[in-house]
This record gives structure tokens, C-alpha cells and sequence, in this order.
């Protein structure tokens, strides 16, 4: 089956523009909850989506996917990188955590090679490492150099458990159709997430619980767009456009809670700009446009 690699990048795009409204609905929300009881009912809407509109026969092809267990070494290294990343949030300052955390993209670049075999020539890794001068730029850490310590290893892990669970997902979309590894995914999360409850759940009005279920949605429209983008593209062209969620962090943190950007927010955002150009043109240029996945 054909599918476009500009596809791919557009649906990719817009997954990591929709994790950015998850995140920044997260960030108004943990201020008064647990962490768990959010990603709890966030899980609970997922499946429950999934479960509405592909029905009973959507379980039966979830028990016998090829991907099952696949899915399963996933989600247990996504929940190891979000435990990882909210820990190391306790400690570090944003600029910091942000820049650490984005090393993922160079990560997968790097997993793509020997896990999927891709080839990644040298423009794409050219744009990584523009993107993550960018990232570095915007958040103003060249000037303040960071120490080892354990927060800074925890983002550190963080980065790569999100990185080596983006290349296996790219394994899954190849063998499965999208709805499927949905429904196995929050499947999964939810009794992840579930085992917790009884020891961190509190009540909450009406309205965090809508809050909560909107969380959900976004992730259940940003989860679809992702998955089928990486169904189209390689590893290595995707990428640097993990990097644009950082543009639109700043961009909410704005609009949400009046956090004035600087002029290195702008010069970041353009080098992260010009990192995605770099893969557009290239691919134009290259006649790559349609690729057989």
C-alpha cells in the first residue's frame, strides 16, 4: 500500500500540536491532583472511544494482534518515561528539562538505523541536530550549564525510554491497523494506571473531571494522527518535527498563563522551523514523496 511521506509529516505535526494542548491541560490540572488519577481517567476516555466506535469485534482483534506484546514493552517504557520525567520536574527548571528531554529525537535517529534499518542520510541528521540547537536556543540553558545529578539522569532517561517507544511503535503501525494498537495501548495504561487509584484517587468537581476527559480526547485524536503518521514515514524523517511541540508549549504558555516569550524563544523557534524545511525540501527535492510502507 502507498502512503505519502508529506502525509506522514502533517499528521505527525499535528499529533505533537495536540500532545501540547494534553500537556498544557496537565500542567492546570496536576496543581491539584495526582498525576495517576489523571492519566487514570485520560486512559479510561481512550478506551473507552476506542470501544465505541469499533465495538466488540474491535476487542477480538486486540486479543489476537501480532502486536501484543510489543504494545505491552511500549506502554511499560512510555509509563517508565512519563514517571521519569514528572520526578526530575520536582527538581529541574524548566529551560532544563525541556532541552534534556528533547535529546529524544537524536536518540531515535539513532535506534532507527540499527532496530529498523532504515538509512538515514546525511540532511536528516543535519535537521536533528539543528532542531535540537533550537530546543537549546529557546530555552536559554547554553549560558547556564547543567551538572550530573540524579534529576538530570532521570530526563535524561526519560528521553531515551520515549525515544526507543516511538521506534517500536513504528514496528507496530506496519503489522496493525491504527484503531487496534489504540485500544491495546490504553488497554494497558488503564490497568497500569488502575493498580494505583485505590491509594491516590480524590474527589473532584464536575468540571475537572470534564478537564480530565478532555485530556483523554486530545491524547485518543493526537495517539490516531501519531500512529497513522508513522505508518507513512520513516523514523528519521519524523523525528525533528517532535521538536515543534516546544514552539507551541511556549505559544500556550502564553495564551493559558501569560509567559512572555523572549527573543531566544523566537530565534529556537526559527532554527526548529528551518529543521522541518530542511526535511520538506529534501524530500521534494529527492522525489521521496511516496515510499512503500
Amino acid at each position: 500500500m502507498h502512503k505519502t511521506v508529506s502525509s506522514g509529516i502533517l499528521l505527525t505535526s499535528f499529533a505533537y500540536f495536540l500532545f501540547s494542548l494534553q500537556d498544557a491541560s496537565v500542567k492546570w490540572l496536576v496543581v491539584a491532583l495526582p498525576v495517576w488519577q489523571i492519566l487514570f481517567v485520560r486512559s479510561v476516555t481512550i478506551f473507552g472511544l476506542s470501544l465505541a466506535i469499533g465495538g466488540r469485534k474491535i476487542i477480538r482483534d486486540a486479543r489476537t494482534s501480532p502486536v501484543l506484546k510489543p504494545l505491552f514493552l511500549r506502554n511499560l517504557l512510555l509509563l517508565a518515561a512519563w514517571l521519569s520525567y514528572y520526578t526530575a520536574a520536582r527538581d529541574l527548571g524548566l529551560a532544563e528539562l525541556t532541552t534534556l528531554y528533547y535529546a529524544s529525537p537524536v536518540v531515535m535517529t539513532i535506534l532507527s538505523v540499527p532496530v529498523l534499518g532504515e538509512k538515514v542520510p546525511g540532511y536528516r541528521w543535519f535537521a536533528v541536530v539543528i532542531g535540537f540547537i533550537g530546543v537549546v536556543v529557546a530555552c536559554g540553558i547554553a549560558a547556564k550549564g547543567l551538572t550530573l545529578s540524579l534529576p538530570v539522569y532521570l530526563a535524561l532517561q526519560a528521553a531515551i525510554f520515549w525515544a526507543v517507544a516511538t521506534v517500536l511503535l513504528r514496528k507496530t503501525a506496519l503489522h496493525e491497523r491504527t484503531q487496534v494498537q489504540m485500544t491495546i495501548s490504553s488497554g494497558f495504561f488503564l490497568l497500569f494506571t488502575a493498580s494505583a487509584i485505590p491509594f491516590v484517587w480524590q474527589p473532584v468537581s464536575a468540571i475537572d473531571l470534564l478537564l480530565m476527559a478532555g485530556t483523554g480526547i486530545l491524547a485518543g485524536i493526537g495517539q490516531f494522527a501519531l500512529f497513522e503518521g508513522m505508518r507513512r514515514a520513516p523514523v528519521s524523517v519524523l523525528a525533528p518535527f517532535e521538536y515543534t511541540s516546544l514552539v507551541w508549549a511556549f505559544a500556550l504558555g502564553y495564551l493559558i498563563w501569560s509567559d512572555v516569550p523572549g527573543s531566544n524563544v523566537f530565534a529556537g523557534a526559527a532554527l526548529i522551523f528551518s529543521a522541518g524545511m530542511i526535511i520538506i525540501a529534501r524530500e521534494r527535492l529527492g522525489g521521496r514523496f511516496r515510499v512503500r510502507v
